[in-house]
């Protein structure tokens, strides 16, 4: 069989980063200061987001790993050093460990007012941070077919991310609490499988017509073909607290959408799953990050979460060095083996059960290059 062309899965990444207040360690307004100043030197990089107290951040269209590596390494070093001489830190994590939303300022937009205004305290208290990664396509057909089947890797992918144990002062029990906030959101969480682009275009529509949204950027799922470019974009993620690990998990979700190409393209379908047993997989990867199990629903058995990584690692491995991710995509064994944000947290926290202590680390790590 004839070489695939793997050259149009490009990648975007977008990063959210929390503002804190060195003195208090609480999430703090930032007035727009760290955008303004940002747009001087990045451009439309940097953008405001709903809270005044979160910044994001978003990389060029990339050609390949490389270049997300270089672009987010700049963002961070660029975002830290105007937050730094404006007084303030910066930090990544899927939740701040304390702060409370009600103290948060809502950014003055009109876009912004119309979500506070139709979804009330749900989208007040939605304070908090996220990755975003664009996968490009060679078209919307592709685009729906490969979202559809990418969609039974989300838990894996999502149970490596995890980075958002605490919530409003308190240990939640969760490795990633953040989804349980957006939960509240509607159209949100892994999305349904489409028989077609025309089928998703024909919801999306309907959705536009009967007023429940105005454009197809408000439906929020944890994945979803994108309304306005040709990519897949993959939004269940916390925001990894280093650039290693977010380039690691970018890569991840490049080799995935490749390999599911590769076998489209020698007639070959991987088996698609209900959503409602994609979810119990969802909810494990929440509860317990990579230290829990999953169902491996072809055996219909539980499985060990980092057994089924090691195992997603193997079936994207034939695609990982045409896409020249190799490095990026071996950064996951070591995630696998030293743990996940959330457990590097909760490490820190036990030490002198100090929340504090944490905030400093997420802080601290920030700019981290191990």
């Amino acid at each position: 069989m004839a070489n695939i062309n793997y050259r149009h899965f490009t990648l975007g990444v977008e990063e959210e980063y929390m503002v804190i207040d060195p003195q208090s360690r609480e999430l703090t307004s930032h007035d727009q200061k760290i955008v303004i100043e940002g747009q001087k030197v990045i451009k439309d990089k940097v953008k405001a987001e709903m809270h005044q107290a979160v910044v994001e951040v978003g990389t060029d269209i990339c050609a390949n790993i490389d270049e997300v590596f270089n672009d987010v390494a700049t963002l961070r070093g660029t975002i830290a050093q105007i937050a730094g001489e404006l007084g303030f830190w910066v930090g990544a994590a899927g939740t701040h460990p304390f702060s409370h939303w009600n103290n948060q300022l809502i950014t003055d937009n009109i876009r912004y007012h119309q979500i506070v205004n139709e979804l009330q305290d749900a989208a007040r208290s939605n304070l908090i941070f996220g990755l975003h990664v664009h996968v490009g396509m060679e078209d919307r057909k592709m685009a729906i077919h490969i979202a559809n089947s990418a969609r039974y890797f989300l838990p894996h992918v999502y149970a490596l991310s995890t980075n958002s144990p605490f919530w409003e002062g308190r240990f939640t029990g969760y490795k990633s609490y953040r989804t349980k906030v957006f939960d509240k959101f509607p159209r949100t969480g892994i999305p349904d499988y489409f028989e077609s682009i025309e089928a998703y275009d024909n919801y999306v529509n309907l959705l536009i017509k009967t007023n429940c949204i105005d454009n197809a950027k408000k439906i929020w799922w944890d994945l979803r073909v994108h309304p306005f470019f040709n990519t897949v974009e993959f939004r269940i993620c916390d925001v990894p607290m280093t650039a290693n690990e977010t380039i690691a998990i970018t890569a991840l979700f490049q080799a995935i959408c490749a390999k599911l190409y590769k076998l489209r393209n020698q007639n070959l379908n991987f088996m698609i799953y209900q959503r409602a047993l994609l979810n119990e997989n969802k909810w494990r990867a929440s509860r317990y990050g990579i230290d829990g199990t999953l169902i491996d629903f072809g055996k219909e058995t539980e499985v060990n979460t980092r057994l089924l990584l090691y195992e997603l690692l193997d079936f994207v491995d034939d695609v990982v060095d045409q896409l020249g991710c190799r490095y990026a995509i071996d950064y996951v064994k070591t995630m696998i083996e030293k743990g996940t944000g959330a457990d590097k947290q909760l490490q820190v926290y036990k030490e002198n059960n100090n929340l504090t202590d944490v905030v400093d680390y997420i802080h601290n790590q920030f700019l981290t290059k191990d």
